[in-house]
C-alpha cells in the first residue's frame, strides 16, 4: 500500500471543504481568477520538519488561504470580504489550526482590483517508512 501524501491528507481535504463556500475555489492562483475567490497556497515557512529516528517524518505544514472579493466600494467590499472569511473559517476541517486573518489589502489580480485577506492555517503530517 503506498504511503499517504501531503496532497491526499492535507491539501485535498482542505480544498474539498471550500466547495461549499460562496466563491470560486482554486488550487493555485490563476492569471485572472473570477471574484469572489478562495485560493490555498504554501506559507513561509512551508514545511517545518521533525525527523523522529530514521523511520518517522513529522511535519508541520503552513498554508495561506487567500480570499478576495471585487473592490467596488469600500464599505460593501469589506462586508463581502468579512462574509467570505467567516464562511471559509466555518468549513475548515478539524485538525487544522487557524492563525491570524491578515488585514485586507487592495490588490490588482488580472484586470480587476480585489480586496484580499489572508488566513494563516497549519496542520501536521506524519509519514512512517
Amino acid at each position: 500500500m503506498p504511503a499517504s501524501t501531503i496532497l491526499d491528507t492535507v491539501r485535498q481535504p482542505l480544498a474539498t471543504a471550500f466547495a461549499g463556500v460562496a466563491g470560486n475555489v482554486y488550487a493555485y492562483v490563476p492569471e485572472a481568477p473570477m471574484v469572489p475567490f478562495v485560493v490555498m497556497v504554501p506559507d513561509s515557512p512551508y514545511l517545518e520538519l521533525d525527523i523522529i529516528g530514521k523511520t518517522t517524518l513529522h511535519t508541520k505544514i503552513n498554508l495561506v488561504i487567500s480570499v478576495a472579493v471585487a473592490y467596488n466600494s469600500n464599505p460593501a467590499s469589506l462586508d463581502n470580504l468579512e462574509q467570505l472569511v467567516i464562511s471559509v473559517l466555518k468549513v475548515i476541517p478539524a485538525g487544522y489550526t487557524v492563525g491570524a486573518v491578515e488585514k485586507p489589502t487592495v490588490t490588482q489580480v488580472g484586470p480587476s482590483n480585489c480586496l484580499v485577506a489572508d488566513i494563516r492555517v497549519s496542520t501536521y503530517y506524519t509519514q512512517t517508512n
